[in-house]
């Protein structure tokens, strides 16, 4: 999300017409309002803006403020799977050989730059040798874990099984889950996570079933000075509801109401795995230790 945003706003001072820096600036400014707009609880989009914008204003004229709004662009891209593959590397020691792994969304190379989060860490226990088998919610309303996490895991030949989001509590009940990994679009210095909808019912049927929920995401997700009733959750279209496919699925009159995103709180999160290592409760204390460090 955030590389994607990175290198709109690259394509945005190649093609500008602008003559001089600070108009330059100015476009850079209203891109990135707009490119925020479209993803307000994202955490790791607002990161990314924020560094293009800051190296556009670190340029001295203005073919600089476009090189290095390129430059800086092309190494976010670089940084993000550098950063995937740590995580991944972290996480994959949580992982045992016969796992039965619950994951949410799609948190892969098509979310990110190339080697993903959460998935990248079910990814580097597979590449480790780990015999695991992982359980894709579909994802509703989107089905991103239908279309896409479905296919990446299809292509790398990792063993895994799609079931429909309800079917979560049965699985865990039924002990045929071992942890459970999701992503993050946002995380609080206290530990609170934002991720796509439908994550927090996951933690809380994990917890009741003694099962690890672990959330798998960059540093640059944390954001330590937001305050939890300051964090904006996105509604979507009611149409993503009430159509599929483009054909109505709901009676005409039918109003619905789209969450995109949820809130999980820190007494139902086992750990958060990043680049750095996994932070672990108390989180407030882990994450301010963390952040010293890196």
């Amino acid at each position: 999300m955030g590389v994607v945003a990175a290198f709109g706003m690259s394509l945005v001072a190649q093609r500008s017409k602008a003559s001089s820096k600070e108009e330059l600036e100015r476009e850079l400014n209203r891109a990135a309002h707009l490119l925020a707009s479209t993803r307000p609880t994202g955490g790791n989009l607002s990161w990314a803006l924020n560094e293009i914008l800051n190296a556009a204003s670190a340029s001295e004229n203005l073919e600089s403020s476009r090189r290095l709004v390129s430059i800086a662009a092309r190494e976010l891209f670089r940084g993000d799977v550098q950063v995937n593959r740590a995580i991944g590397r972290a996480g994959a020691g949580l992982i045992h050989d016969g796992d039965a792994i619950l994951t949410h969304c799609n948190t892969g190379s098509l979310a990110t730059a190339g080697y993903g989060t959460a998935l990248g860490v079910i990814r580097a226990a597979w590449e480790e040798g780990k015999r695991i088998m992982v359980y894709v919610t579909e994802t509703r309303p989107l089905l991103q874990g239908a279309r896409l996490t479905a296919f990446e895991l299809k292509e790398l030949k990792i063993p895994f099984k799609l079931i429909v989001d309800s079917a979560v509590g049965h699985l865990l009940s039924n002990g045929l889950i071992t942890k459970a990994i999701v992503g993050a679009d946002r995380i609080l210095n206290s530990g609170h996570v934002f991720n796509k909808i439908g994550t927090y019912s996951i933690a809380v049927l994990a917890k009741e079933n003694d099962v690890p929920f672990y959330v798998a995401s960059p540093i640059s997700t944390i954001y330590t000075k937001t305050r939890l009733k300051d964090v904006v959750i996105e509604y979507r279209d009611q149409r993503e509801v009430l159509l599929f496919e483009g054909k109505r699925i709901a009676p005409k009159g039918v109003e619905a109401l789209n969450p995109a995103f949820d809130i999980t709180q820190p007494k139902y999160i086992t750990g958060i795995i990043t680049e750095m290592g996994v932070i672990e409760p108390p989180f407030r204390k882990s994450i301010r230790k963390l952040l010293m460090e890196a």
